[in-house]
């Protein structure tokens, strides 16, 4: 089969980790027979440098117009150390979230054994952790309406949910507790703030039609808590933007490094798939980057938006192979590293040794 998939490189380590995610997807195509055509467009601080927006319209069209998109990351020391900057590469990543209707994101959180050395939690703690945090991701307080006044002595930043922008997502996360271990936890904070408590109504409310799941509730304080003293209570866990932004970052010292986390980003159109990293500018370049969680999101991405499962989980057997066997980057194989690029040579090659299912 054919597919387009639209690629955004982005800044910093994004054009290394995501051609080695290509290359991996291609050892998928050859396996398979699937031929993937890629169409590299511009977002973010390299947009900006050569199109004076961080997401230019060629840009959009072109996602509107794929099967997918799969993205490395945005940033660069010269926006974001300049609190002033009027255009930043984060502004085009937002845009692309509302344009494409990117609502939900979803960050799946693993526990590796062969990498318990990594994670600053005790093994006991972290041994058979294995959930899904779903994230609104469109509306909230970093969409809300923000400014100063006059003088520039007060700022503010308005939080606005609607039930339809909560109900939508709330789908999302009670489907994916079907498909697990049925257990959804919302985690909030009804205790202070008034949008939470619109969450846990609606939320409530849309439980009857989900009987065969368990529903419980958490403080995001609280839930920040527990997910280090026991992240094996949860199954999938459901809140909103700036929470789900948060803890689900809290959530690599689970696997041992960030560099391991995938995501997807989907919604009414185009899905979008990236590492939950940054763009790590002082490793651009130097062949260093841990390519893993860019790997896995072209997993989520053929999964997700080509329904292309046995493909999927070829890539996923493929990375716990390298892990298993040490094939990694120095922040995860301190003593004897390799490059981006051999990882990616590793795990493209044992995505062609796969076994059909």
């Amino acid at each position: 089969m054919d597919f387009n998939i639209a690629v955004i490189k982005g800044d910093g380590i994004g054009p290394e980790i995501v051609t080695e995610a290509m290359k991996v997807m291609d050892a998928v195509g050859a396996k398979y027979g699937h031929n993937f055509n890629y169409n590299e467009v511009l977002m973010g601080a390299c947009a900006i440098d050569e199109t004076g927006t961080p997401l230019p319209d060629e840009t959009l069209e072109v996602c509107k117009n794929s099967d997918a998109v799969l993205f490395g990351a945005i940033g660069h020391p010269k926006y974001d150390n300049d609190p002033n900057a009027k255009v930043r590469p984060e502004q085009g990543l937002l845009k692309i979230r509302k344009e494409l209707g990117l609502y939900a994101n979803i960050r799946p959180v693993a526990y590796y054994p062969a990498l318990e050395q990594f994670s600053p939690l005790k093994p006991e703690r972290i041994e058979g952790a294995d959930f899904v945090v779903v994230r609104e991701l469109t509306g909230g307080i970093y969409f809300g309406e923000k400014g100063r006044n006059q003088d520039g002595t007060e700022a503010y930043d308005n939080c606005t949910y609607s039930v339809e922008e909560i109900e939508r997502i709330a789908k999302v996360g009670f489907e994916a507790a079907q498909k697990r271990r049925k257990k959804l936890t919302l985690v909030d904070k009804a205790n202070v703030l008034e949008t939470s408590r619109l969450w846990r109504d609606t939320v409530t409310k849309m439980a009857s039609s989900y009987p065969d799941v368990e529903l419980d509730f958490l403080f995001v304080d609280n839930a920040a808590m527990q997910m280090i003293l026991a992240p094996t209570q949860f199954d999938v866990i459901l809140t909103e933007n700036m929470f789900g932004d948060i803890i689900s970052d809290e959530g690599s010292v689970i696997g041992g490094s960030i560099g391991l986390l995938p995501s997807a980003s989907v919604g009414a159109k185009v899905g979008l798939y990236e590492p939950i990293h940054g763009s790590f500018p002082q490793g651009a370049g130097k062949n260093i980057a841990n390519p893993m969680a860019t790997i896995l999101s072209a997993a989520m991405l053929l999964e997700t938006s080509l329904n292309l499962v046995e493909e999927a989980n070829a890539i996923r057997a493929a990375v716990s192979k390298a892990i298993d066997e040490n094939v990694a980057t120095e922040d995860l194989n301190k003593q004897n590293p390799v490059g981006t690029d051999a990882v990616g040579d590793f795990i493209a090659a044992a995505v062609s040794e796969t076994v059909k299912a």
